[in-house]
């Protein structure tokens, strides 16, 4: 039985799920963090993100030592993890992780990278795979599907490439942890939601000290 299609992201009181980008090229590279509009982004993705960071599953993930709270969120992120088989991403993203993403990326499975372009695979030590697909989402979900077996699959980002899978009706469920924080600006979730075409069903609204992890199921309207 072939798993779901998800989404999990980080999104703030106002619906931002990324800060403004910076006006500076490359701007995760080591030179430019002392740029003024770098600077105010980390700050806000910080924030945003800021839940996560002390979690004992989040350090294990990213092998920054042992320690970290417990508790459900810790909980949670790892449900999370263990129930993917595959991820999806938009170019973008990945760019952006290439630049920042230690040399074992977190994810541990194969990612499918929706591109215009062609490139070979690239392996990473940890069992990550990034395989480019230049031949649209629907293409990029089946190799997704068919690496994941009965797993699931989840489309990790960014906001755009998720709403893509959205509007096509390729998307199972997905979860919003809530954060307490006002960005202003940035990438909304669902601008340009094509909202006749969805139907949500709350599944689980779960408050913790930091978020609240809220769960739909998505059906066709």
């Amino acid at each position: 039985m072939a798993g779901k299609v998800f989404f999990s992201v980080s999104m703030s009181l106002d619906g931002f799920v990324a800060p403004e980008p910076p006006s500076v090229d490359d701007f995760l590279t080591p030179g430019k963090q002392d740029e003024p509009d770098v600077r105010r982004w980390m700050k806000q993705w910080g924030e945003l993100q800021q839940w996560m960071f002390p979690l004992r599953f989040f350090r294990e993930n990213l092998k920054l030592g042992e320690g970290g709270e417990e508790g459900r969120d810790n909980e949670i992120a790892r449900e999370t993890y263990e129930r993917i088989g595959a991820n999806v991403m938009g170019r973008r993203m990945f760019d952006l992780g290439e630049q920042s993403w230690p040399e074992e990326a977190p994810f541990h499975t194969p990612v499918f990278v929706v591109t215009h372009t062609e490139r070979d695979p690239w392996e990473r030590p940890g069992g990550t795979t990034f395989h480019f697909v230049n031949d649209g989402i629907k293409s990029a979900l089946d190799r997704a599907r068919e690496a994941a077996g009965d797993r699931d699959v989840r489309i990790s980002g960014g906001g755009e490439t998720i709403l893509q899978y959205v509007n096509a009706g390729l998307v199972d469920e997905f979860t919003i942890a809530l954060a307490p924080v006002l960005l202003g600006s940035g990438t909304r979730l669902f601008d340009g939601v094509d909202a006749s075409r969805i139907r949500l069903e709350p599944v689980r609204s779960e408050p913790s000290p930091r978020v609240t992890h809220l769960t739909y199921a998505v059906h066709p309207r």
